[in-house]
This record gives C-alpha cells, sequence and structure tokens, in this order.
C-alpha cells in the first residue's frame, strides 16, 4: 500500500469510528505503530484528522485548524490594533514570553527597536523578528509543527518548567465563558498553558472574532489571565465571566 493510499484508509476510518487507536490502525492496515503515528502528524498537520490521546478523531469545526498563512492575513487591522495596545504594557528589563501565534507575531511585530526586554518564545519566526529589533530571545528547542511554525513536545514544555517571566503575550483560538481559552491541538495546548503557568503576568491578546467559540482544547481557565487586550470588548456571558474572573480588558483604537 502506498503511502497516500495508506494516509486516504486512516482518514476514512478514524470517520467512519468517530476516533481509532494507534494500534487499531496498525493492525487492519498491518504496517508498523511507528508509521501509523508519523501518517497521524502528517494528517493532522494537513488539517484531515486531529491527533488525540493513543490515537486520533475526526477534524471538526471544534478540533479544525487553518494554517498559519492563511490566519495570518486574517483581521490583520485588528490585529495591529491590538498589538500597538499591547506593547504598552511593558515596561524596561523585564522577561518577556511570546506564544506562538499569528496576534502575538503582530505584537512583536509592534515593539520598538532595542526595546529594553529579554524574550522567550516557541515559535522560531517570531524570534528572528525580534532578533532583527536587537532584542535578546531564546527558543524553547522541540518539534516544529508545519501548520502553526510552533515548538511543541516535552523538550519545549520542559524549558518551560525551568523558566519564569514577568509578562506572556499568549493568543488563543477561541475564547468563552465557560471553558475559557481553548485550541485544536492538544500538543499545542500543553505548551500554551506551561506559558501561562510560568508568567507573573498573562496579556490575552485576542480578536472579537475569538469570542463565544470553543475548540478542541482547554489551555486556561479565564482566572488565569489578567488582562484581555482586543478590537471590541466582549459583552453577555463572557463579558460577565471576564468581570467574574477578575480580567481586565483593554479596548485598542480600530
Amino acid at each position: 500500500m502506498l503511502p497516500a493510499e495508506r494516509k486516504r484508509r486512516i482518514v476514512e476510518l478514524v470517520t467512519e469510528r468517530d476516533g481509532c487507536s494507534v494500534a487499531r490502525l496498525a493492525t487492519e492496515l498491518d504496517f508498523s505503530k511507528a508509521t501509523i503515528r508519523r501518517d497521524l502528524q502528517e494528517l493532522e498537520d494537513d488539517g484531515r484528522i486531529e491527533r488525540s490521546h493513543g490515537g486520533a478523531v475526526p477534524a471538526s469545526s471544534v478540533g479544525q485548524e487553518r494554517p498559519y498563512g492563511q490566519r495570518e492575513v486574517d483581521r490583520l487591522d485588528a490585529k495591529q490594533a491590538i498589538a500597538a495596545r499591547a506593547v504598552d504594557l511593558l515596561q524596561d528589563a523585564q522577561v518577556v514570553s511570546f506564544d506562538a501565534g499569528t496576534t502575538t507575531m503582530a505584537v512583536a511585530r509592534a515593539l520598538p527597536s532595542e526595546a529594553g526586554v529579554e524574550a522567550v518564545t516557541n515559535m522560531p519566526d517570531l524570534a528572528t523578528t525580534l532578533l532583527d529589533k536587537g532584542i535578546e530571545v531564546t527558543v524553547t528547542g522541540g518539534t516544529l509543527r508545519r501548520r502553526t511554525r510552533a515548538l511543541v513536545g516535552p523538550t519545549a514544555q520542559r524549558f518551560l518548567d525551568d523558566h519564569h517571566v514577568d509578562l506572556l503575550f499568549v493568543g488563543t483560538n477561541s475564547l468563552d465563558a465557560t471553558t475559557g481559552l481553548t485550541t485544536p491541538n492538544e500538543a499545542e495546548a500543553a505548551v500554551k498553558s506551561r506559558f501561562v503557568e510560568q508568567a507573573g503576568r498573562v496579556v490575552l491578546v485576542a480578536d472579537s472574532s475569538k469570542f463565544d467559540e470553543q475548540s478542541f482544547v482547554t489551555v486556561a481557565d479565564l482566572d488565569a489571565v489578567d488582562t484581555l487586550v482586543t478590537d471590541r470588548a466582549p459583552d453577555g456571558a463572557l463579558a460577565a465571566a471576564l468581570d467574574e474572573a477578575g480580567v481586565t480588558v483593554l479596548e485598542a483604537d480600530a
């Protein structure tokens, strides 16, 4: 069986059964578990399935993740306005972390040269942006996800476990009153959670299209966030939940 045919069959089995384990796929297709795991990673990067613990589940409106290049140009004006507001929160001599994402990248681009901070990130592209501005930057290490250009996995998690920062700029795929910050990918969620846990202050940068939406995996509850910088203040249940969690909401100038 050729690799393309094997992957097509994997997607069929995962979709038909609403999820399937690596062991079962390996047995039915008569390939090693290592081969199946590699296929699942490539299929996830292509948005055709979503990895789960020990296997995979179908891609869905909750689990689907668009490539970085597509997301980067979405609501660009809003992201730039958010970034301009967010950089005002920085202070000299801080150690600042940047989670991987299109809005955090906008924040990095908005930083002035020689900003007087040290930075940590799990996104090589963002690290290069900061380096070009004369900012000292440390990269976590880890496995690079093609779909989001983020470093994930045990190496990234161990690095973050050992490093504390003053301030974190973090993005999210979805923000909801009950589920908090969520994202489609488990490996990415694990790294994002570490970023949040290790920061003295957590600044969520998210445009209003993320509001009242849910993704596959929880990153953090609302009470883990100190400040939300957005293009339009939320209303309804989300606004009430943010207020109850003590989150300061800053609305950027559009």
